[in-house]
């Protein structure tokens, strides 16, 4: 699925407040941090005050971390409570930040961590869930909580843990954390051994880390559905008070959920279905969550229905009543949203629904309608290049490609953008040489211009890059091309830093043969 103040004579009385463009909201202290050194004074400042740091990882574009700002950053109690600890806020993009990125873990936009003054991280906040329930998280934290990786391994040695510690381990994000606490290839078996080890009394804790190692399962890895569990998560879908605490994993996995309660029980698919819809029908209408959260309520009803379907079929069937109902909620949500940063979280995500609806046209009618009112509009347009890609328009897809890379804004998104018009490039149009060496001499020249691109996301991208070079250029095809290339990228390695040349001096060597 696609990815979720302080009082105002307060906030006009801050010093601050006329400086923080850029940063995640007005009403808060938020000190931006790209180097080792910022890291440091924050921490130090920390130490000397007896807080701990919140740090959180994002980017201008990413529409979860929009959502962020939107719902939960801009809130009077988050403010308030914002004076409990020391804020830190990396933008990927800054000049180090792919670096830092790297050293705390912190890969996916968005990722909030709460660290302790010795930098022990006490938790890592997942960014789907709503608002309220990320304010309780982070209280629970704040209020003496421990490490989580000491946590995590009193859970699994059958140590007794209280409420708050069990609750901290079933919304950890586990997601974001490039694997430091459980190698991915073991983290739906150890959900299942922590569901089976939390208290019965934690009910809705204990639902929620079966639902999360259900999600997390594949190939009958984790946890392979009985009966009894079946039953379970069954009378979780009928409370509206469970299924409302558990909605970010209801509606971000549907399909992967479902397919583990049917396994095995296949005659009773159509009434799991039906029982899951009206959760999420229920979801969809709950006025306490935001508009993108209700809207990932009925994103979710649209996989359900596209169940005995391709996964990635572009003429879908649905129901007539549910697409007029996705219609009309897309066009209510555009013509009420008036923050730019909700616009950003749910137009991107409403466009991405229509077009699993296999609404393809009124998806590009949307995105088109808002490139002007986006703060990012080169991420619209790189959904527009994947619709168009999906629908075989091969030429309007590379247009698309090309206008999203040239509009990018930031180091690490730069890059990013680049990779993916690369790629687009050498599989739409592998005949066009001159393009694809020129596109990729591009990249090598934004690569030039920041010190951080070979860390992190950004020399991902790179990756990425030569790898799709070295499959274009496979039987030495396009040799001669790859030659000039890799003498462009060894002047970028004569520039990097010492620690970055061996990653750059490796980036092309596959391909260039």
């Amino acid at each position: 699925m696609y990815l979720r103040c302080c009082l105002m004579v307060l906030t006009l009385a801050l010093p601050w407040a006329a400086q923080a463009k850029g940063l995640p909201s007005t009403n808060v202290a938020w000190r931006s941090a790209a180097s080792e050194a910022d890291i440091e004074r924050d921490f130090a400042l920390a130490r000397a005050e007896h807080k701990p740091v919140l740090l959180y990882w994002g980017a201008t574009w990413c529409p979860p971390c929009n959502q962020l700002k939107a719902t939960l950053f801009s809130r009077q109690d988050f403010a308030l409570l914002a004076r409990s600890f020391v804020p830190v806020f990396i933008d990927g993009d800054l000049p180090g930040a792919q670096k830092l990125g790297q050293r705390f873990k912190v890969s996916g936009y968005p990722t909030t961590v709460l660290f302790n003054e010795q930098r022990a991280e006490i938790t890592r906040l997942p960014g789907e869930v709503d608002a309220p329930q990320a304010l309780e998280l982070l209280k629970a934290g704040l209020a003496g909580g421990r490490p989580v990786r000491a946590v995590l391994a009193d859970a699994l040695a059958g140590k007794t843990l209280g409420a708050d510690e069990w609750r901290a381990l079933a919304y950890y994000s586990w997601d974001t954390d490039d694997g430091q606490l459980v190698a991915p290839a073991d983290l739906a078996s150890t959900l299942v051994r922590l569901a089976v080890a939390c208290p019965a009394a934690e009910s809705e804790t204990r639902n929620r880390l079966w639902l999360k190692a259900i999600a997390a399962s594949d190939d009958g890895q984790g946890v392979r559905v009985d009966a009894p569990l079946r039953e379970r998560m069954l009378a979780v879908l009928a409370d509206a008070g469970q299924s409302r605490a558990l909605m970010d994993v209801l509606t971000n996995s549907p399909t992967e959920i479902v397919h583990a309660l049917v396994e095995g029980d296949a005659a009773h698919e159509a009434a799991i279905v039906a029982r899951y819809d009206t959760a999420l029908r229920r979801l969809q209408a709950d006025a306490t969550l935001s508009r993108a959260d209700r809207l990932g309520a009925l994103a979710a009803r649209v996989e359900l229905a596209r169940l005995d379907q391709p996964k990635d079929a572009v003429e879908v069937r649905l129901p007539a009543a549910l697409r007029a109902e996705l219609q009309a909620q897309v066009g209510r949500d555009d013509a009420e949203i008036s923050d730019a940063y909700e616009r950003q979280a749910v137009i991107t995500e409403a466009a991405y629904a229509l077009g699993r609806a296999g609404l393809w046209k009124e998806s590009d009618a949307l995105l088109k309608a808002n490139l002007a009112r986006s703060h990012s509009p080169y991420y619209l347009m790189s959904q527009l290049a994947g619709n168009a890609r999906k629908l075989g328009h091969k030429d309007e897809a590379l247009s698309w490609y090309a206008q999203a890379y040239a509009k990018s804004v930031g180091a690490a998104t730069r890059l990013q953008w680049g990779s993916s018009y690369l790629a687009a490039l050498v599989d739409l149009a592998p005949q066009d040489s001159a393009r694809i060496e020129q596109t990729a001499s591009q990249l090598l020249a934004d690569a030039a211009r920041d010190s951080g691109s070979f860390e992190g996301r950004s020399v991902r991208a790179l990756q990425r890059a030569g790898a799709k070079l070295a499959s274009w250029n496979a039987g030495g095809r396009h040799a001669p091309a790859l030659r000039r290339l890799q003498a462009r990228l060894d002047g970028v390695c004569a520039q990097a830093e010492s620690a970055q040349r061996a990653a750059c001096r490796t980036l092309f060597k596959p391909a260039a043969g």
